[in-house]
């Protein structure tokens, strides 16, 4: 695991434990006085606001290059036999990447790898256009272009 996916588990986990010990007291709290049971849902609302700042911790990694691609996969349909196309298509989605970003560790996003595994195993799409960043590690993760 990475140092940031580390982090975030610890945060997770800190945050659980504030719940598990912050849950008898809110309920004896929400009894006594409704005006405190707000306020201490008031304080939970930038919990809500962490979730956000996770989806934006994609742009927090510092960005060395940025590059979008369009990748052809009609080779998997020609080659590879049908229950095999979609995992081949994910093989070829970071070899490609690889060859081009001039990295060896690749990671994909949830999104690209359901984009290609939408349709099943046997029909992955012709073509797939990602965003692959690169990062001051040398690492790349491939996220699904943004629609212009």
């Amino acid at each position: 695991m990475s140092e940031s996916e580390k982090k975030e588990e610890e945060l997770v986990e800190a945050a659980e434990e504030e719940e598990i010990e912050t849950g008898a007291e809110e309920t004896v709290s929400e009894t006594e006085a409704p005006e405190e049971a707000e306020e201490k849902a008031a304080e939970t609302a930038p919990a809500a606001e962490k979730k956000e700042e996770g989806e934006a911790a994609e742009e927090e990694i510092e960005v060395v290059e940025e590059k979008i691609y369009t990748i052809p996969l009609r080779h998997v349909w020609v080659v590879t036999p049908r229950g095999r196309r979609a995992p081949r298509a994910v093989r070829d989605v970071r070899d490609f990447v690889s060859r081009h970003m001039k990295a060896e560790e690749v990671a994909m996003s949830n999104e690209v790898n359901s984009a290609i595994w939408s349709r099943g195993i046997n029909k992955p799409p012709r073509k797939i256009t990602v965003r692959a960043v690169k990062d001051k590690e040398g690492k790349v993760i491939v996220y699904p272009a943004k629609a212009a």
